[in-house]
């Protein structure tokens, strides 16, 4: 058995905080409650050789608002923004491969806000080493790369986790932030709801002829959408949704092959079009953990919620994790509350879970809404895309939600210290 009976945790905790998966929501996590002066261990089961390897391979992701507020307060933004491209502009519309899109498109312009660009998009061999040298001059956060958790035991006074070397550390309390199968969510008793998709997303970055202009792209057709996200320079990222087996053909084929079949769907707009780094796949699937707190146990990123990539919120959404569990443990500490305690952490969970769970509704009904080739539905949805266009007080919220700027936002997001 690796979940131990509960028992009391009576000697001196190790760390205040201990996080399982050190990827991007838990490398973030670390600096922002070690930022608030708890002691944490960040344990990653990858690597420092692997989680610093140069090099460009394709990876990018695309950063709210919210976000970018989250990583200037966190004292990360002025090392990111020389290589962030921001997006000024995104233009959804739906349609074939080689027939273009249909003529009802819906525009954002980063002018509707007073904030800035809608986002920026950041790739990912500058964002990932950012947070490495940030995490190595952190005095307060201990990373323990190449090992994961393997068992965890909660009791009254903290919680003991065991490593896949045997060593045994304690904390008030420990967050998971290992992926959507979260072994920390199933060891702390926590059930998921989900389902697959039947879809896969290809990601991989594109080298084009035209400026993009900051201009991002959703194409909806009926295997599934195809996301172009504007880089840096003459280059952009793809997001694009196959079917499981076709996507699976299609990884295996050669560059040239891959590139002949990418080219009816991405369009001729920018130019000719080539590859520029690795070529990535992997499944889709909604996955939603039914609570995202337990006694000394708190999930977040996508080991709370992994959602489907139409909308380009999952990290966003994991960050937001991030900047609201920090903000409960930091006020809870200054409060002298226990931080690992069920009522403290339940205060996270009640600000988070409905949320994630409107926007995993809301990714899966648009997925299902445009994933298919209805003649009925393809009307409706392209009069309905024609219709948000033409009122601009609903293109206005619809820009500032996509940004990160509407409802109960943590300190964070709002770009102020914890």
């Amino acid at each position: 058995m690796d979940n131990a009976r509960p028992r009391a945790i009576l000697r001196p905790m190790d760390h205040d905080v201990i996080i399982a998966g050190g990827g991007l929501n838990g490398s973030t996590m670390a600096l922002a409650l070690a930022g608030a002066g708890l002691d944490v261990a960040l344990v990653d089961p990858a690597p420092v050789a692997i989680r610093a390897a140069p090099g460009f391979d394709g990876r990018s992701y695309a950063l709210s608002v919210g976000s970018r507020n989250l990583l200037r307060a966190l004292g990360l933004w002025d090392t990111l923004a020389p290589d962030a491209q921001p997006i000024l502009e995104i233009k959804v519309s739906d349609g074939r491969a080689g027939e273009g899109p249909s003529p009802f498109v819906l525009e954002f312009d980063h002018a509707e806000i007073e904030e800035g660009p809608m986002g920026h998009m950041v790739e990912d061999r500058h964002l990932r080493p950012a947070l490495l040298n940030a995490l190595e001059a952190a005095p307060r956060v201990t990373a323990i790369a190449g090992r994961r958790v393997t068992a965890q035991d909660a009791g009254p006074a903290g919680i003991e986790v065991t490593l896949d070397d045997g060593t045994a550390l304690t904390a008030r309390l420990l967050v998971g932030c290992d992926g959507r199968g979260s072994q920390t969510g199933r060891r702390a008793g926590i059930r998921r709801t989900g389902w697959e998709y039947g879809q896969n997303a290809l990601v991989a970055a594109i080298a084009h002829e035209k400026p993009h202009r900051g201009v991002a792209h959703q194409f909806f057709m009926p295997e599934g959408p195809l996301a172009i996200l504007p880089l840096r320079e003459n280059r952009a990222s793809i997001v694009w949704t196959e079917r499981t087996a076709r996507a699976a053909a299609l990884t295996a084929l050669p560059e040239a092959a891959y590139l002949d079949i990418l080219r009816p769907r991405f369009g001729d707009f920018l130019g000719d079009i080539s590859l520029a780094g690795a070529r990535y796949t992997y499944p889709l699937a909604l996955s939603l953990a039914n609570r995202f707190a337990a006694p000394r146990v708190a999930l977040a990123g996508d080991a709370a919620h992994a959602v489907h990539p139409i909308a380009g919120q999952g990290l966003n959404a994991g960050l937001k994790d991030v900047a609201s569990l920090a903000e409960v443990v930091a006020d809870a500490q200054r409060r002298g509350e226990d931080i690992g305690r069920i009522d403290v952490l339940e205060r996270y969970d009640r600000w988070r879970r409905f949320d994630a769970t409107a926007l995993a509704m809301a990714t899966d009904g648009f997925n299902r809404l445009f994933s298919n080739d209805n003649p009925l539905l393809r009307a409706g949805r392209d009069l309905g895309l024609g219709l948000v266009n033409r009122l601009p007080r609903l293109r206005r919220s619809f820009v500032r939600e996509a940004a990160g700027l509407t409802g109960d936002r943590p300190r964070l997001l709002r770009g102020l210290p914890l």
